[in-house]
């Protein structure tokens, strides 16, 4: 069973990143809420990541959002393959 199936389990949401500005990443929930993810020390310095963010906000793919702190989560990512 995918977590998202579990009607149990709240505590990720999907979104949408849609505006990339140093230091704010935006993401729209699949609920229409627009919210600001919070990023850690390590995230706001690293060059890369805001090249990766910049990337996904263009290709507009769903990531997993913590629901409770905003976060971006590593985790409970789909795969799809053509």
């Amino acid at each position: 069973m995918l977590i998202d199936n579990n009607p149990h389990i709240h505590t990720i949401t999907p979104a949408q990143i849609t505006k990339v500005f140093y230091p704010y990443v935006i993401a729209k929930t699949e609920a229409g809420q627009y919210i600001t993810v919070n990023l850690s020390d390590q995230e706001r310095k690293d060059p890369l990541f805001w090249e990766t963010m910049v990337n996904i906000a263009k290709a507009k793919l769903w990531v997993p959002i913590g629901e409770r702190f905003h976060q971006l989560l590593s985790y409970d990512w789909m795969f799809v393959t053509n």
